[in-house]
């Protein structure tokens, strides 16, 4: 039985309890039940509420550039909500992760981008926000003299997922429609605010603090792989091969071509020693690839035996075996196959420099780059570093069976400045990830930097395309937990767990050790939670506080206007933005999985 079934269970079993206690008159006045939901009402903290509401001034200020920063969103929302419908309607995605039933619900564990692991820090940042909204709202209240018939927190079962303040409906009708709006407004405010605040301390000192450790940081290892076998596990640094200090993968492939030896000997987190035999194996595979193999992550791995008849147990071998040889039989656990070697392009842009020349976009092989060979990925890179924007070279490619060689003036590549085809190149060779070795690198470099952070030489190209202003780092921040749907590469939760072993603490908060990574996990965690909680707010639909701005607006609109049953023409508009909005995001939400699956 699924996690969302139990849920759902749950979520019955306490509604029928807590309809039992309620119609036996076992719940207290103060508690409140419907279906799953329970809300605590309490007239306590109204003193309080007057207190702070006291520099009248200020907080009408306040929720006067809130309230402009809010009609802002509501219209920007509005019309990229629509948008994405529209486009959904015409041309439905194919159904992703985020379209699941159970990441629809904001319960860490749950949700599969909102891991139980910083389940402290999340609910810490949800608290934050729920707390700083309805307190917004209640000041406002009374800076507007709304008088505050309670005030309390909403429970989804016996998690804590809203509070409220509940103005009196009396005193709201005397209130004029600007402090209303304010009123309204002023808890999206406070969410932004608190956004900013806790976005400022993550990007400055605290990640400030935090570097990349020495070594190679391992996600994991292909099942069945020399590391595997070896015991290599995600979580592990590599820092050493035979003796030879490693920092960036590409240490780590040039460390093991050096070596002439099958056994090398591999030093893990700067601590403790393996030995790894290697076996060249194929690690992955692309649909379509010329030797028709298919990597199953359920299965054993595709072992390599020989090339052209030459026994091979490393990458080194398999280039020597090959040679400059265009084809090569490969005698592999899964028969013997004969392929065209060379880098594999998955897709040719149009536009670019590669498909001006060949005129097509589907996949094919380049085989040589400007008179150097190209047996692989890596070559094609490398070939490729050593070119420069405007520069003309001869590129031979296989395709539809046959060689041909095409004169290509390069681009500028965004990423490094280099020259640049234009195409997506599949790692290894031949649309076959082989590897002699087997573990998969952890981004570590690559999330410190798209965090505002000094990734060192690890940092991936990702980053240069992404990160850089403040409101970069915060779009790249908000992504960071759906990575592998966005950017391609693992989800991002923090700091945390085997993650840590990654990173290492210094710099202005370095007196406070680990802390600096829980730090790190409550400042990213309630930034990323008060931001959803803010725009979600700003969505102009009834009864969120987009939509109640977007009455008292329409209403002072259509108060000046030459018409009888003015009340009837603002329910009319609302009420349809307001139906636009949801079908909109039903559309977002289901859109993919009805119309695209």
């Amino acid at each position: 039985m699924n996690t969302l079934l139990w849920v759902l269970i749950g979520f019955i079993a306490y509604s029928i309890l807590a309809t039992f206690l309620r119609t036996r008159g076992i719940l207290p006045e103060y508690v409140r039940v419907q279906g799953p939901l329970t809300t605590i009402h309490t007239r306590r903290g109204r003193l309080l509420l007057d207190r702070l509401a006291k520099p009248k001034r200020f907080w009408r200020a306040w929720s006067n550039i809130g309230l402009g920063v809010a009609l802002v969103i509501m219209v920007g929302t509005f019309v990229l909500l629509v948008f994405q419908a529209s486009l959904i309607i015409q041309n439905p995605p194919a159904p992703t992760a985020v379209n699941q039933p159970q990441n629809f619900l904001v319960i860490p564990g749950v949700n599969d981008f909102l891991p139980l692991s910083v389940a402290p820090e999340i609910l810490f940042g949800l608290l934050v926000g729920l707390v700083v909204h309805e307190g917004g709202h209640g000041i406002l209240c009374r800076v507007e003299d709304i008088d505050v018939e309670s005030m309390g927190v909403v429970l989804l079962a016996i998690l804590p997922v809203g509070a409220f303040v509940e103005p009196s409906e009396e005193s709201q009708k005397k209130a004029d429609r600007g402090g209303k709006s304010r009123m309204f407004a002023a808890g999206v405010t406070n969410n932004f605010a608190i956004t900013i605040v806790a976005f400022a301390l993550l990007f400055g000192p605290v990640i400030g603090s935090i570097s990349v450790a020495p070594g190679v940081a391992v996600e994991g290892a292909y099942a069945g792989s020399p590391a595997d076998v070896a015991g290599i596990s995600g979580g592990d640094r590599l820092t050493a091969v035979d003796g030879v200090a490693i920092n960036t993968t590409r240490d780590l492939e040039s460390a093991l071509r050096e070596s002439d030896e099958r056994t090398v000997s591999v030093e893990i987190d700067g601590e403790r020693t393996v030995s790894v035999t290697r076996e060249l194996i194929v690690a992955g595979s692309v649909e379509g690839n010329p030797a028709g193999l298919t990597v199953s992550a359920d299965s054993d791995p595709i072992r390599i035996i020989a090339v052209n008849g030459t026994p091979v147990y490393t990458q080194a071998e398999f280039e020597d075996a090959v040679g400059d040889s265009r084809f090569a039989t490969l005698d592999t656990s899964e028969g013997e196959r004969t392929v065209p070697v060379g880098a594999y392009i998955t897709n040719v842009a149009e536009g670019e420099p590669l498909h001006n020349e060949t005129g097509t976009s589907d996949p094919l092989i380049i085989t040589e780059l400007n008179g150097e060979r190209i047996a692989s990925a890596t070559d094609l890179q490398q070939a490729l570093d050593r070119t420069s924007p405007g520069q003309t070279v001869s590129v031979e490619v296989y395709q539809n069976s046959g060689f041909e060689t095409y004169d290509v003036t390069l681009n500028e590549n965004p990423q490094d400045g280099n020259g640049f085809l234009g195409v997506n190149i599949f790692p290894g060779t031949s649309g076959l990830l082989l590897s002699d070795f087997g573990t998969r690198e952890y981004p570590a470099g690559t999330y410190l930097s798209l965090l505002g952070g000094d990734g060192g030489d690890g940092a991936g190209g990702i980053q240069s395309a992404l990160a850089g202003s403040p409101l970069q780092l915060v779009y790249v921040s908000l992504l960071l937990p759906f990575a592998s749907v966005v950017l391609g590469i693992p989800n991002f939760p923090g700091f945390t767990g085997s993650v840590m072993n990654f990173y290492q603490v210094g710099g202005p908060l370095d007196f406070l050790g680990g802390g600096v990574f829980l730090l790190a996990n409550v400042l990213f965690w309630t930034a990323w939670i008060n931001l959803q909680l803010g725009l979600f707010n700003c969505i102009p639909g009834y009864p969120l506080d987009g939509g109640r701005i977007l009455r008292t607006g329409t209403e002072a609109i259509v108060s000046r206007l030459p018409v009888g049953d003015r009340h009837t023409l603002v329910r009319t508009i609302t009420t349809s933005i307001g139906l636009m909005m949801l079908m909109s995001l039903l559309l977002m939400v289901f859109g993919p999985t009805i119309l695209g699956g």
